[in-house]
């Protein structure tokens, strides 16, 4: 039977909803219905985001230290770890990600960020002196920015959220955080956790809503910055509202990610390092790498041998351990990624998959899919599909290879792989990315993430991210 969830976390206090609009949550590998949740409005919006400003304005976390709020933080670190395989039961649920993914990244990640930013209080300053020029010294200070408002995607939900929860809490700021209507169960055990862990009323607050709920979040007057991870076309007019407002925004966006393959490259690391370099999360990760750049000097040996491990990979229900490829996240999706399927059948090879495998009849499935022969210029070479779609495209030396790696309006991640992991950093330095991996590709918590061109600006992760949600105040002390 479907649960029902009825109410929003605000306050602290579990909040009826001002409509009686709900979300229905479906099983990404059944098609089964598991849950109806509450729709926000805008009046409920309102609420959250007062609530947060109430907490930020009035109550004690802005002014607080950095090391007390890191108490609370290692507090609600422990609540979390310990809800990390209910957690990542809830994801895999909602949008098809494996569980063996989901409980090494949605069951891990978030407390992770949350000791590290905590680690970072203990060396925080928030003042300090600075020689001056036209008078006795200078001193740099650094609040909190105020209430944020945090926009997070379906794809990885608990994991980006606390991309923002964390280091905004470290800064002493609040949230509303607005998960997407197709993963929203996950928010319900991030709610429970912050109970546990005493975080203070309005510090947190969760409203699952739709976009038009979403553009009001926003542009609300309430609000002091805007944190959004998710596609570059949403992020375009995000960015457009914030600078009207002249609010502070940082987008994390899409990408079309390119793996160069060098000549020397070894087939038994790199084959190994497609489901996590390329495949994520069902292809469903804004950095994976799906073009593949390949030496035309190896082209077919590597074409086959691609095309043979996609082939091999297990598809099946998310919730098996064995599984390398779930569903897609909805029936809306699949379609998308359908249609770039056609497309590419259109401008390229086939060489892999390309359609709906035979034995899952339920459930939103897609074959891994790998073409060959592909024009950097087409479609689907071009597009962010986000799906299990590779597009592997010959080059004719390393001067061609970095030259259509960076030919893409996206630059978010990326990987070289070379039996010279030397050389292989030489070359990824020319790569027009916000990041790129060597021999492989993870994030990691304590280095920047973020894109260039249309996949974003601003970081999360590393010490950079608190910068993002500080203000700075130079006061200048003449005599």
């Amino acid at each position: 039977m479907p649960m029902h969830k009825t109410t929003f976390f605000i306050g602290n206090e579990w909040v009826r909803p001002a409509t009686d609009k709900v979300f229905d949550l479906v099983n990404a590998s059944t098609g089964e219905q598991i849950a109806t949740v509450p729709e926000g409005s805008e009046a409920d919006i309102d609420k959250a985001v007062a609530a947060a400003r109430n907490a930020f304005d009035n109550g004690d976390w802005a002014n607080s230290s950095p090391s007390e709020r890191a108490a609370v933080m290692l507090r609600f670190m422990e609540a979390m770890a310990k809800r990390g395989p209910q957690i990542a039961e809830a994801v895999s649920l909602q949008n098809g990600m494996p569980i063996s993914v989901a409980n090494m990244l949605e069951a891990q990640f978030p407390a992770g960020l949350l000791q590290y930013y905590a680690s970072l209080a203990e060396d925080m300053s928030l003042s300090e002196s600075r020689p001056s020029q036209m008078g006795k010294e200078t001193l740099v200070e650094k609040s909190a920015i105020g209430v944020v408002a945090a926009i997070v995607p379906w794809n990885f939900p608990v994991t980006l959220a606390f991309s923002k929860i964390a280091p905004a809490m470290v800064a002493g700021c609040t949230l509303v955080i607005k998960p997407s209507p197709g993963t929203v169960l996950d928010s319900y055990i991030v709610a429970e956790a912050a109970l546990e862990a005493g975080v203070p009323a309005g510090v947190i607050n969760i409203v699952a809503a739709d976009r038009a709920a979403g553009a009001h979040l926003v542009s609300h007057p309430g609000i002091d910055k805007v944190a959004f991870t998710g596609s570059t076309g949403a992020g375009r007019k995000i960015a457009a509202v914030c600078g009207e407002l002249l609010r502070p925004v940082s987008l994390e966006l899409g990408g079309k990610s390119a793996a160069i393959l060098l000549e020397d490259v070894d087939l038994n690391i790199f084959l190994p390092g497609i489901p996590t370099a390329s495949m994520l999360n069902n292809g469903q990760a804004c950095y994976n790498a799906t073009r593949i750049l390949v030496p035309a000097k190896r082209y077919d040996e590597i074409v086959g041998a691609v095309a043979d491990m996609v082939s091999n990979l297990v598809i099946g229900d998310a919730m098996e351990e064995g599984t390398h490829i779930g569903p897609m996240a909805s029936s809306l999706h699949r379609d998308r990624v359908e249609g770039y399927i056609a497309k590419g059948k259109e401008e390229a090879r086939l060489v892999a998959g390309g359609g709906r495998p035979a034995n899952h009849n339920r459930g939103w499935f897609v074959e891994p899919t790998v073409f060959a022969d592909v024009d950097n210029k087409a479609v689907i070479a071009q597009e962010e599909i986000f799906g299990p779609v590779l597009s592997i495209i010959k080059y004719q030396d390393e001067a061609d290879a970095i030259n259509i790696a960076n030919d893409s309006e996206f630059g978010l991640g990326g990987s070289v792989w070379s039996a010279d992991s030397g050389h292989a950093t030489d070359v990824a330095r020319d790569v027009q990315s916000g990041t790129v991996g060597v021999n492989g590709y993870m994030p990691a918590l304590g280095s920047p993430f973020g894109g260039v061109k249309a996949s974003g600006m601003g970081s999360e992760f590393g010490p950079e991210a608190v910068g993002g949600y500080q203000r700075t105040k130079s006061i200048y002390v003449m005599g």
